[in-house]
C-alpha cells in the first residue's frame, strides 16, 4: 500500500498543479510531526522516470524520520537554555541578508574587462608572488605507432621553423601520429608531459637541463619532444602561464574594493543623516 501511495505521489510531482491542492494527506508521521506530499517540493527533478522518483521519494522519506526521531531525543535531552538559539539564528540570518546583497551589489557593478596592460602591470609589480611551484616546458610533442613508416619524416620535420614546414607538420601529424602537441609557445607542466611519456627521471632538473631533444620507444610508440624552454621550480613563473591568474586576481581585488566601497558610503550617508547614535 505504501508502495503504491509512494509511486503515486512520485507521477503527480511532474503536475505544475499538484503542490496547490488545498487538502493534502500524510506521508509519514513521527510523534506530533507529519511529513505531507507537498514538503517533496524539488526533491525530484522535472522528468525523472517513475522508478527513480519512487527511490528519491523513499530516500527523503527515510531521511526524515530519522533526523525527526533523533531531534525528538534531543529536545527531551537538553534544557531549554542548551535550545536557546535565537541569537545565532539572528546572527546567521544577518549574514544571509549581507552575503545575498554583496553579490548582487558585485553582480551589477562589478567590471570584469582586464586588459593586458593592468596584468602587465601587476605581473612586474608583484613577480615574487608568482613562483612556480613545479617545472614548466615548451615543446613538440608527437606519438608515432613504432611501425610507422614516418618516423624519419617526423624528425626532420620537428626541428623546422619555417611556417612553410610547421604546417606541413601539423598535417602529417594530423594524419599519421597518434598524439601530437605543437604549440611551443604555451607552457605545460613538465609533470604533465611525462604521462603522456613513459620515461623515468629521478631528477627532473638535470634532465631538463641536458635535453633538448628526446626520442623514446616503448611496445607500440615511438615518441619525440623537442624542447624549445623550460623552466625550474621556485623561479619566477613567466606571465603567459600565470595570465589568467593574474586576471582573477585583478578582478577579486576590484570585488573587495567594491564591496568595501559600499560599506564606507552606507557609514558615510548614515553618519551624515545622524541615522545611528554611540551611546
Amino acid at each position: 500500500m505504501k508502495k503504491i501511495l509512494l509511486l503515486t505521489l512520485v507521477l503527480l510531482c511532474g503536475c505544475s498543479g499538484f503542490f496547490k491542492m488545498k487538502t493534502e494527506r500524510p506521508l509519514a508521521k513521527v510523534y506530533d510531526d507529519y511529513l505531507y506530499e507537498s514538503d517533496l517540493k524539488g526533491v525530484i527533478p522535472v522528468g525523472t522516470n517513475a522508478k527513480d522518483s519512487l527511490t528519491l521519494a523513499k530516500n527523503y522519506i527515510e531521511t526524515w524520520i530519522h533526523q525527526r526521531l533523533i531531534i525528538h531525543q534531543a529536545e527531551k535531552n537538553l534544557s531549554s537554555e542548551q535550545m536557546e538559539f535565537s541569537q545565532q539564528l539572528k546572527n546567521y540570518r544577518n549574514s544571509l541578508i549581507t552575503f545575498t546583497y554583496e553579490n548582487e551589489l558585485v553582480k551589477q557593478k562589478l567590471d570584469t574587462l582586464v586588459s593586458d596592460e593592468e596584468v602587465e602591470n601587476y605581473y612586474s609589480a608583484n613577480q615574487q608572488n608568482f613562483l612556480l611551484k613545479d617545472n614548466i616546458v615548451q615543446i613538440q610533442y608527437v606519438k608515432i605507432p613504432i611501425k610507422s613508416t614516418h618516423i624519419k619524416q617526423f624528425k626532420k620535420l620537428l626541428n623546422a621553423d619555417n611556417s612553410s614546414d610547421r604546417t606541413h607538420f601539423a598535417e602529417e601529424c594530423e594524419k599519421y601520429a597518434a598524439d601530437y602537441f605543437l604549440d611551443d609557445q604555451n607552457w605545460l607542466l613538465f609533470n604533465d608531459l611525462l604521462k603522456q611519456i613513459p620515461i623515468k627521471t629521478y631528477n627532473q632538473e638535470e634532465f631538463l637541463k641536458n635535453h633538448r631533444d628526446l626520442e623514446y620507444q616503448d611496445s607500440l610508440y615511438t615518441y619525440l619532444v623537442r624542447f624549445r624552454d623550460f623552466k625550474i621550480k621556485e623561479s619566477i613563473s613567466p606571465l603567459s602561464f600565470e595570465k589568467e591568474r593574474v586576471k582573477n586576481i585583478i578582478i577579486n581585488k576590484r570585488k573587495i574594493d567594491l564591496i568595501q566601497k559600499m560599506h564606507n558610503d552606507i557609514y558615510e550617508k548614515a553618519l551624515k543623516n545622524n541615522d545611528f547614535e554611540i551611546f
